[in-house]
């Protein structure tokens, strides 16, 4: 696939800024809602030689990770049942009812501020994440054995299963290669789609401090890729 999808999505809920001027209500008002938060796991010091590549994507004011489907644990991988020629397997996470349910009315966008069901998109690539979405829109990373296995278990602790332990498939995405699954865990004002993600780096062993916005997901990992290049030679 060499469709460029960066102005085709808005997996996050856009008005992030909205969300921090509520932060100071929310904190009070949800104190007492039952919810699942994205765990935040510590970043460690991966001393092997790198084993995987990673990618950190851009999509306007959301952030995906990428993986070689290769690479993907069995029950990671097993979400690309069905694509042929998959090669890239990349993962974002979002308010269910803005993303999936496509409802982006003003009380939808209240809503998101508060604990609410969220959902993982999945998208397949046969093509390298630099020609979907751009290679400005792109950061590769090298992880460790123990950041790879890291990162493949958050993916799945990430995707909610049913009574049979598969993955409860809410229906088909955007765009062609595109999958909706349930998430595990709960989407609000301070469990965002690009918290989502610094904590998918950070399962894989990168230090990357929780942001609201891309901006500072973009910028931890451009800092990390330099780190890796000055290393590396």
């Amino acid at each position: 696939m060499h469709l460029r999808w960066r102005n085709r999505s808005r997996h996050c809920r856009g008005p992030d800024a909205f969300a921090l001027a509520a932060a100071a209500a929310l904190s009070l008002l949800s104190a007492g809602c039952a919810t699942t938060p994205i765990p935040s796991p510590a970043p460690f010091a991966d001393a092997r030689p790198p084993v995987a590549t990673l990618s950190v994507v851009r999509r306007e004011w959301h952030t995906d990770v990428c993986m070689h489907r290769e690479d993907a644990a069995p029950a990671v991988g097993a979400l690309a049942a069905g694509f042929d020629g998959a090669r890239y397997l990349c993962f974002g996470f979002g308010e269910r009812r803005f993303v999936f349910e496509r409802d982006h009315g003003v009380f939808a966008a209240v809503g998101a501020l508060f604990p609410s069901h969220a959902a993982l998109l999945m998208t397949v690539l046969r093509a390298p994440p630099q020609d979907a979405f751009g290679a400005s829109s792109v950061i590769d990373l090298r992880i460790g054995k123990k950041g790879l296995a890291g990162l493949n278990a958050f993916l799945q602790s990430s995707v909610q299963t049913g009574d049979a332990g598969t993955p409860v498939k809410l229906g088909d995405g955007p765009y062609e290669g595109s999958v909706f699954f349930a998430a595990t865990f709960t989407y609000d004002a301070f469990h965002t789609c690009n918290i989502w993600t610094a904590r998918a780096l950070r399962a894989a062993g990168l230090p990357v401090s929780d942001s609201l916005f891309a901006d500072g997901v973009m910028r931890d990992a451009a800092g990390i890729a330099a780190s890796q290049t000055v290393s590396g030679r």
